[in-house]
């Protein structure tokens, strides 16, 4: 049986769905209630609540495998994400796969990064098998565009013009569903981009495309998209996100050749993503 927790989100979903068909016995932990596929085991559990880690282990008996993706709540003060991979290992899982993310090697000094290090080396010491994926930008964050390509038929978005080489969720689904299933990834590191760099504007072309009809882009200095985004998000991890976009590192913009590696076919362009889950933005 493998775990899959954040099973409901843009990774846990076609992750969950991918191991189902290939005839696993899959447990879907997420907070909320949600559809899950048939047959699918579906657990409601806050990891970052009042019960913590603890929260997993009925969930755990008869585990072999663990997907492990951590909400951003769970790298706050007094949370303990580090205990999870313990009591996991403790029930018997061997092998864990955790969602870790590419500013780890790129941008390895800011709080968030230093603890998901440390979470990566706490995997790597404790399961006697494991995969750690390092995703860069993801192709779905534009879903923060859709409220206003809904009503206003603009995308507002800083940094029109530099780019990044972003990643489709659904084939960090696959690699992650790779790794869960067979033995020749273990101990491995996979850093995930899409095949390209693509714009803010050029994502903006490609929903236009998708959507068939025309979008204004608007531009936002970095105070103003800095003012809207520490409305969902600490204000440090708007500036650190900011950072980012605005000013990638070379190593931020190379394409990786590892979902390529992985899977046996090249990762999915944006274009392809923005077809796929046009609705959202209708």
């Amino acid at each position: 049986m493998i775990v899959v927790t954040g099973a409901t989100g843009n990774i846990g979903r076609p992750l969950t769905r991918a191991l189902a068909a290939a005839g696993e016995r899959v447990t879907a932990v997420s907070r909320h209630a949600a559809a899950v596929p048939d047959g699918v085991r579906h657990v409601v559990a806050d990891l970052a609540g009042p019960g913590g880690p603890a929260a997993l282990e009925p969930v755990l008996d008869g585990a072999k495998a663990l997907f492990l993706l951590l909400s951003g709540d769970l790298h706050g003060p007094g949370t303990a994400p580090a205990d999870l991979v313990g009591r996991a290992v403790a029930a018997g899982v061997r092998r864990v796969v955790l969602l870790s993310t590419q500013g780890v090697s790129t941008r390895p000094f800011g709080p968030t990064r230093v603890a998901m290090r440390a979470l990566e080396d706490v995997v790597r010491e404790s399961a006697p098998e494991w995969a750690v994926l390092r995703p860069g930008g993801f192709a779905s964050n534009v879903l923060w565009w859709a409220e206003s390509v809904r009503t206003r038929r603009t995308v507002v978005a800083p940094f029109g013009d530099i780019g990044a080489p972003v990643v489709d969720p659904a084939d960090i689904a696959d690699v992650a569903a790779a790794c869960l299933l067979e033995d020749r990834y273990n101990g491995g590191v996979h850093d995930l981009t899409g095949p390209e760099v693509i714009t803010p504007r050029g994502q903006a072309q490609a929903l236009a495309t998708a959507l068939g009809v025309p979008l204004r882009f608007h531009e936002l200095t970095r105070d103003e998209a800095r003012t809207a985004m520490a409305r969902t998000m600490p204000a440090e991890l708007a500036d650190d996100t900011l950072d980012i976009l605005g000013a990638p590192t070379e190593a931020e913009l190379r394409v990786s050749p590892a979902v390529e590696q992985v899977l046996g076919r090249p990762p999915r362009p944006f274009a392809d993503w923005a077809a796929r889950n046009v609705a959202a933005f209708r």
